[in-house]
């Protein structure tokens, strides 16, 4: 199901036939640096994956992380979207894309997308976002998207600490 589309770009929900898409993206050493490792490591993994944790999050909150697809093409090249958390008290704005399609603006153009979204058609109070201090790249998406830099942020024990970006300026 097509969620937004932009200029270059279609958002739409992941289903189960997705899977070898996530199962890669997933396991690029960017992935697992900036975001995290989700132990998805076989289609089946990746099918559990997209079932418990992106169909899911459409089923309970009515959006989540989305397919991007460029319209040139067809094919995918990231994910992005609106994602609950149960660590942050507002929704959070999520993307991550292929290496291969890295500076070419779709990573900004699908987070501006999901912001004005998250905004404007389910009239959120406000959005945030957090990234790693070195992810230089998505801070700028971020900043280009309209999200201001409100304070760091650990969002459990042991875990580093997170930039985290919001809406309108204010610390959640």
């Amino acid at each position: 199901m097509i969620v937004l589309e932009t200029e270059r770009l279609t958002l739409r929900t992941v289903s189960l036939d997705d899977a070898e898409f996530i199962l890669r993206l997933l396991n690029e050493p960017s992935f697992l640096r900036f975001i995290g490792d989700r132990g998805v490591r076989t289609i089946d993994h990746a099918r559990a994956y997209i079932s418990s944790r992106m169909i899911e999050s459409y089923e309970r909150n009515g959006f989540g992380l989305w397919l991007v697809e460029l319209k040139a093409s067809g094919g995918p090249a990231g994910i992005a979207g609106l994602v609950k958390r149960d660590t942050l008290p507002d929704v959070d704005v999520g993307f991550a894309f292929l290496p291969e399609f890295w500076s070419n603006g779709y990573a900004h153009e699908s987070a501006a997308a999901a912001v004005r979204h998250g905004l404007e058609t389910l009239a959120l109070p406000r959005l945030v976002a957090i990234t790693d201090p070195d992810n230089v790249a998505s801070i700028k998406v971020l900043e280009r998207a309209g999200l201001r830099f409100v304070r760091m942020v650990r969002l459990g024990d042991d875990v580093p600490e997170l930039r985290l970006y919001s809406s309108d300026g204010e610390a959640p």
